[in-house]
């Protein structure tokens, strides 16, 4: 496994919004194949990023979190899943909602992903569904 230094870092949309949908219609646009007109939404303006960033501050990988307390748009490129940089994004995102006292944590989890989100403390509640041609569980954060 190849060692990449990276990090996490809390962003804004309104300073960040190309580089985070630079992540995201790679990842989900085009390795996924979900239209952009379902990616793109208006909630983007009400939640909080992190960005990874690789040693050059190349982005690598972002995920969101709402208001509700909905964790979601997880996108790490390719080349840099399965070191790490999934986790360091999710573990920043319950670290955000922790400091602004939002306590119902929730996503949906591609059903592929599973395994990596139960890790984390998410469980999976309620039947397989269909999101943007993608099957998902709805998974609750249940903190240790």
């Amino acid at each position: 496994m190849k060692t990449v230094i990276f990090k996490i870092k809390e962003v804004s949309w309104e300073q960040e919004n190309q580089r985070i949908m630079m992540i995201r219609k790679k990842v989900f646009v085009d390795e996924q194949n979900v239209p952009m007109e379902e990616e793109m939404d208006e909630l983007d303006v009400q939640c909080w990023f992190v960005l990874a960033e690789d040693s050059k501050e190349n982005v690598i990988g972002t995920g969101r979190l709402l208001p509700s307390g909905k964790i979601g748009r997880m996108a790490v490129l390719k080349e840099y899943r399965n070191i790490g940089v999934g986790s360091a994004i999710l573990n920043a995102l319950i670290e955000i909602a922790n400091n602004e006292s939002i306590n119902n944590l929730y996503l949906h989890g591609q059903v592929h992903a599973k395994a990596f989100y139960n890790k984390h403390g998410f469980i999976e509640q309620g039947s397989i569904f269909d999101e943007a041609g993608i099957p998902h569980y709805k998974m609750r954060f249940i903190p240790h």
